[in-house]
């Protein structure tokens, strides 16, 4: 399995519940890329072509919408045969509504609000342990649909 993130952040996002849900031996074989950024557009072009070069039996893509999502972008992730994890409008909001906060402002605002809550530095692995558990996750697959579709991929 694929899985790509907009950018660092996501990356360490990803790569938190990789160590959470799939450990070593157990049958499941999950790459983690970071696309670096640009945009919903750029991700999904990035993604295909990853997997232009490699073969894998499921690719997702986990994106802000508040850039570079449209019809043309999702028609795109569609044919690729990408599935779309849309944070809307982005990764912070949507992890900000996980743990109960409000989801307020701007993307930059939304950043602000969210670096207390992964030791002002979201590009590292651990500083999501304290905050985003499997506990956290679990609860909160109702009321985001990208986290719930995260956890199916990882076989929960």
């Amino acid at each position: 399995m694929l899985i790509v993130g907009e950018g660092r952040h996501e990356e360490a996002f990803l790569n938190h519940l990789k160590q959470l849900y799939v450990p070593r031996g157990c049958g499941l074989s999950v790459t983690i890329k970071n696309a670096r950024g640009k945009g919903a557009l750029h991700v999904i072009k990035w993604t295909a072509g990853q997997i232009a070069n490699a073969d894998y039996d499921t690719v997702a893509s986990l994106l802000d919408t508040d850039t570079g999502w449209d019809a043309k972008t999702e028609k795109l992730a569609r044919i690729k045969k990408i599935q779309v994890l849309k944070s809307e409008p982005c990764f912070e909001a949507m992890l900000l509504r996980l743990i109960g906060k409000p989801a307020i402002g701007d993307a930059h605002a939304l950043k602000k609000q969210f670096a207390p809550f992964v030791n002002n530095d979201a590009t590292q692995r651990e500083h999501y342990a304290q905050y985003f558990g499997s506990e956290c996750l679990n609860a909160g697959r109702g009321k985001e649909p990208a986290i719930d579709a995260l956890l199916k991929l990882f076989g929960n």
